[in-house]
């Protein structure tokens, strides 16, 4: 990675608002430096998101590509810019790019550090010097053909798209983890359980194939909603009626994109609607919102079946990663789940965050973008962190007790309902019943009264005849 090497020298820019002086060397302008004075907000800039300014990147090499095709920018403007973008998007000079996540003005600060950084560092393509925007400007060549309101869109949009890869992956993974302890355990009998009481048996596999299943369900709609963030506004400028823009910038620019990221890019059919619509990134927080809550039950259920170690259900020890105590010589919490769970719940309020301010369009502009944005970020960086915390030091060295297992079924009164078929429902409530003031296990009660052979009760409470439909050949005896 490029970092900019500052002497000490200071260089005289302009604005609306007057001069500043910033580093000679620096790549933001005037306009950035005035952002990153008034926006000290949340303490993270884009720099802690790197494929959020190659979002924009890929979005200024695009439009860069299509004025040139239209005659806006001369060969030495267009192959500078380009190849600005290009070092950018290879990761360079990202430590100019200071723009607080949260900030007013509708993303302005960010573009403008985007159109900045990128002009400068092409004037040096150009052997130029910083701040000599006669021969290239921040302005009126790299932000030619676009306004605030469309490239910071389409920046987003294409940064959450690789963000969101990195998500996928961490998913997939986590998934694959939970089905390989699926067939690991499938062999292992247990208790199932409804409202924290004994229900039927079935077994640990099947357990953790339900986990794995409901994620995968997300993450196909995950897919789905990544998908929509290929459709941009590109050529909307101000509002959507592409003022300042030519005619066909929308579809060149488009047609670049697409060649420049391989991606199924499109352009919205209404830029007015596009403009102010942020229901992409409703839905989006709305799939992560449910990723959260699946893997809040998963993690609950992880502390749940490995709690004790003797006086809790015990089925499954997850790995001790830390001493749990100051005081209590010998505990070793969850901490694992316990972390998740936080990262989910802070997923949730990131998307009341959304909604939020998704609701507050107003007219042809959604100010809110920009808390929108970070909310977006910071959910899926915490989501892609968590699962790939969750996986690496906790699922894939999760044991099972498999004889706990086997003796909580042989003792739990819930056995019962299993041998209703065979024994029918009151001679199982007698059992059940004799079960419950005696305190004995089911299975000894069942052999005690000759109510079943032994041959017969392990044939009944067989895995393979206790977790699914199955037509056993033991006559009824009721």
């Amino acid at each position: 990675m490029n970092k900019t090497q500052y002497s000490g020298k200071m260089r005289q820019e302009a604005d609306l608002l007057g001069q500043r002086e910033l580093p000679q060397e620096a790549l933001y302008g005037v306009q950035s430096l005035r952002g990153f004075e008034n926006f000290k907000i949340s303490n993270e800039t884009q720099a802690n998101y790197p494929n959020f300014i190659i979002g924009f990147a890929i979005t200024k090499k695009g439009a860069a590509v299509a004025n040139f095709k239209e005659g806006l920018l001369t060969k030495e403007q267009f192959d500078s810019i380009s190849q600005a973008c290009q070092e950018i998007i290879e990761g360079k000079f990202h430590e100019n790019f200071l723009s607080d996540m949260i900030q007013g003005g509708a993303g302005t600060t960010m573009n403008m550090n985007a159109n900045e950084v990128i002009a400068n560092r092409a004037l040096q393509i150009m052997g130029k010097n910083p701040g000599e925007y006669e021969f290239l400007s921040p302005n009126d060549h790299v932000n030619c053909s676009q306004s605030t309101n469309d490239a910071f869109p389409t920046a987003f949009h294409f940064g959450l798209y690789l963000e969101s890869k990195k998500l996928l992956e961490a998913l997939t993974l986590t998934i694959d983890a939970l089905n390989k302890k699926a067939e690991e355990f499938a062999h292992i009998i247990k208790m199932g359980r409804t409202q924290l009481q004994d229900g039927v048996p079935m077994t640990l596999g099947q357990t953790f194939k339900a986990y794995a299943d409901t994620l995968e369900i997300e993450k196909k709609k995950l897919i789905e909603e990544e998908k929509t963030l290929l459709c941009i506004n590109m050529g909307a400028t101000a509002i959507g009626t592409g003022i300042c823009s030519q005619p066909g910038f929308s579809k060149l620019c488009v047609e670049a994109l697409r060649e420049i990221t391989g991606w199924d890019v499109v352009l919205a059919d209404n830029l007015v609607e596009a403009t102010s619509d942020t229901s992409v990134l409703v839905g989006l927080s709305s799939s992560l919102r449910k990723i959260a809550l699946k893997t809040i039950k998963i993690c609950n259920d992880l502390r749940l079946l490995s709690s004790g170690p003797r006086c809790g259900l015990g089925e499954i020890m997850l790995p001790q990663m830390q001493p749990g105590s100051s005081i209590m010589p010998g505990k070793v919490n969850p901490v694992i789940p316990e972390v998740m769970n936080q990262v989910c719940y802070r997923v949730i309020g990131n998307d009341t965050t959304i909604m939020l301010g998704s609701e507050n369009a107003q007219l042809e502009l959604n100010v809110m973008e920009p808390v929108m944005v970070y909310s977006l970020f910071n959910s899926i960086n915490l989501l892609t962190n968590g699962f790939n915390t969750l996986r690496e030091k906790c699922i894939i060295n999760i044991k099972a007790d498999e004889e706990n297992c086997k003796k909580q079924v042989h003792n739990s009164i819930g056995i019962v309902t299993a041998l209703n078929p065979i024994i029918g429902y009151k001679n199982s409530t007698t059992i059940a019943k004799q079960a419950m003031q005696t305190g004995r296990g089911v299975y000894e009660l069942v052999l005690e009264n000759n109510v079943l052979t032994k041959e017969e009760l392990d044939t009944i409470l067989l895995p393979e005849n206790m977790t699914k439909p199955v037509k056993l050949d033991i006559k009824p005896k009721y």
